[in-house]
């Protein structure tokens, strides 16, 4: 079977006037970073950008809308891996919202669990921090404690 021709690489002044993005645009309009961006496509989250005459990234508003979901998603604690469930149910419109929804709560309980743990160490420091003196002697039970505490 015979190769297709590419569409010619559009000048970014076109690229513009079509409406698409280059990439510190892209950026500055999903609150993504561009090495992030670059990160996500290489990772397959986002699809490979298209490119100049000069080989410049350019983002359609539907990348930049993909961009923005990871972004929120991101800033709401989900994992990497996670993201990519979420965008695929997102772009698989016959869904469930019960799939969505069961990944989220999944997500919650392990907040949840990650809070109580981080509770947990702030009292026991808080406590070593009140017996220590914080003084010139030498002793210190903060210190005591790293080094004699058993592991769990």
């Amino acid at each position: 079977m015979p190769k297709l021709p590419r569409p010619p690489r559009p000048e970014l002044a076109d690229a513009r006037q079509q409406g698409l993005h280059n990439i510190g645009e892209a950026a500055q309009l999903s609150g993504v970073s561009a090495k992030m961006i670059r990160h996500y496509e290489s990772i397959g989250l986002i699809p490979q950008a298209g490119r100049t005459f000069a080989g410049y990234r350019i983002y359609s508003d539907a990348d930049v809308h993909r961009l923005g979901f990871i972004h929120r998603a991101r800033r709401l604690g989900f994992s990497m891996k996670q993201i990519e469930v979420l965008l695929g149910l997102w772009d698989d419109r016959s869904r469930a919202s019960a799939e969505v929804k069961k990944l989220a709560q999944a997500h919650v309980d392990e907040l949840t669990a990650r809070i109580s743990e981080m509770q947990s160490m702030q009292r026991t420091l808080q406590d070593l921090a009140r017996r220590c003196h914080g003084d010139d002697r030498p002793d210190c039970p903060i210190l005591d404690d790293l080094a004699h505490h058993q592991p769990d």
